[in-house]
């Protein structure tokens, strides 16, 4: 088993080569690691918010405003419905949580009932009905969402949201943004290299709900205004004409966007943004504009309308342009909100941080320094301790460090300054299992066993232990990095890569450096007797 392998020795020579390309660029400015052959790897370690420097917000979402509009959308659905079937009603709007409706004619009732049930009461994949509807006194009929239903669009919801503010924060050009889920509706962000967290909550705070809406001509806005407001319709502000009284129901929404660019107009050289819909958005938009020309249409973002164009002509091609006293970059942004979705609900900031790069640099030199101290302790250690078997040992650390790097840069791992607690951890556990072996080479050595029994009984019994003592580790790793966020994953991550380069150089390296030894020296006793 000592003997060394040809198995042995071309594991230990690529992980040497791994280490050592992939270690390299971390080491280099980045005009000499730019210069390097293409065929060489180039990547560096990401390195984590508290190392960098960059901005933290810890956002919730909204519930209460998601529950608010699905209910109004729920008291649209209710009107278009009974009225598509002639089945009169009044008194239809929302009574605390729950949307109540009367049906005019008492025969009717069941008939509306029923209606309702099987055109908005959906089911839930968890199981039970995402809508719960009943019959009331005085030919009502109530509707209300279950806790069931709420529960999954809250989570969904947040959900969704992690999705958009990554793809959001991605548009922005930030490196390895770190967002995770806190709880049952909070969510963290944090952006190394980002310095303005005020630009970065308008980004991602902004819910860039686009609708395209009809304007309400049926009464002026000025009747409207004092309260003589069409069902269906509701009065928004706009940008540049005051309010506008506009149907209620969207035809077309910013989910049916497939394409959003800041350009420039040909005519007036102003800012604008570009977009293009899907299939079925096309659709809706040209049968819209083709059934209402010479009507107005309103865009409207987060309730507000930007622009509010007269239909000229059928648009059927699936594309347009919104206007509005745009900049380049207020349009850039729009575009870059649309192109990542709307929210599904207003994110409130519960809290924002900002680390500066010079604070970050601080980090970045103390982790370097208690990187350094922690390792040459150890070196010191085990070669007072062992001698010549400890400076093998020492070798195997250097090697184990290497491959830290090496593995962290190419799965390109965010490290944190807990990721550098974590590396100091695996030195400290290589070099436990350096004195497992060690120790138990001295007990068989004792026992009067010959160098060579010794040093084969002694790997072969302590890795039992060795084995055990990793393997546990692994497992708390792997439960911290899939349970865990933030800096808690990131040394997670260090440590389990530490865990399997750790067993590798403690037991294959130093039994191979060993085996040299042994094979040159042929010694009567071993140095650590």
């Amino acid at each position: 088993m000592l003997a060394p392998s040809r198995w042995r020795l071309i594991s230990v020579v690529a992980a040497l080569i791994f280490g050592v390309l992939f270690t390299l660029p971390n080491l280099l400015p980045a005009n000499l690691r730019d210069a390097l052959p293409a065929f060489l790897p180039k990547q560096t370690l990401n390195l984590g918010l508290d190392l960098q420097g960059g901005s933290y917000l810890k956002l919730s979402v909204d519930t209460g405003a998601l529950r608010a509009e699905k209910t109004t959308n729920l008291i649209e659905d209710v009107r278009t419905t009974l009225r598509a079937e002639d089945i009169a009603f009044t008194d239809l709007g929302q009574v605390g949580q729950d949307v109540t409706v009367r049906i005019t004619d008492p025969g009717r009732q069941n008939e509306a009932l029923n209606l309702l049930r099987s055109r908005l009461g959906g089911a839930l994949s968890a199981g039970g009905t995402g809508l719960e509807l009943a019959a009331q006194p005085d030919q009502r009929i109530r509707l209300a969402f279950s806790a069931q239903a709420m529960n999954a669009e809250a989570s969904r919801a947040v959900d969704q949201s992690i999705e958009i503010i990554r793809r959001r924060i991605d548009a922005l050009g930030t490196r390895e943004p770190a967002i995770q889920r806190q709880g049952l509706d909070q969510i963290v962000v944090q952006a190394p290299g980002e310095s303005d967290p005020e630009r970065l909550k308008s980004i991602i705070g902004q819910t860039a709900k686009l609708t395209f809406q009809m304007v309400d001509d049926s009464v002026s806005v000025a009747e409207a205004a004092e309260g003589r407001i069409p069902p269906g319709s509701v009065i928004l502000p706009s940008q540049s004409e005051g309010p506008l009284l506009l149907k209620k129901r969207a035809v077309v929404t910013g989910e049916m966007l497939t394409e959003a660019t800041q350009g420039f107009d040909g005519r007036s050289g102003e800012p604008i943004v570009n977009f293009r819909f899907n299939g079925q958005g096309a659709a809706r938009f040209g049968e819209v504009t083709a059934s209402n020309i010479g009507k107005r249409f309103a865009i409207v973002l987060d309730g507000k309308v930007i622009s509010a164009p007269v239909i000229q002509s059928a648009i059927m091609g699936g594309s347009g342009q919104i206007s509005g006293n745009f900049t380049a970059e207020s349009a850039n942004e729009l575009a870059v909100l649309l192109r990542a979705g709307a929210l599904p609900a207003p994110l409130k900031v519960e809290q924002q941080n900002t680390v500066g790069a010079e604070l970050g640099a601080d980090a970045v030199r103390a982790g370097a320094i208690s990187l350094a101290i922690g390792a040459v302790a150890m070196f010191v250690f085990i070669i007072l301790a062992y001698g010549l078997f400890g400076v093998f040992a020492a070798l195997g650390l250097i090697l184990n460090v290497l491959l830290i790097i090496g593995a962290m840069s190419l799965t390109q791992a965010t490290l944190t300054f807990p990721g550098i607690a974590g590396i100091i951890l695996t030195l400290a556990v290589a070099v436990d299992a350096n004195v497992l072996i060690y120790e138990r080479v001295r007990d068989e050595a004792h026992l009067g066993r010959s160098p060579l029994q010794a040093l084969e009984h002694g790997y072969q019994r302590a890795l039992v232990s060795i084995l055990d003592a990793n393997i546990t580790s692994a497992i708390s790793a792997v439960i911290m990095f899939m349970f865990g966020a933030g800096a808690v994953r990131g040394f997670a991550w260090t440590l389990l890569i530490g865990v399997i380069t750790s067993v590798f150089t403690a037991v294959v390296v130093t039994q191979l450096l060993i085996g040299w030894w042994y094979r040159a020296k042929k010694p009567k006793t071993l140095p650590i007797v």
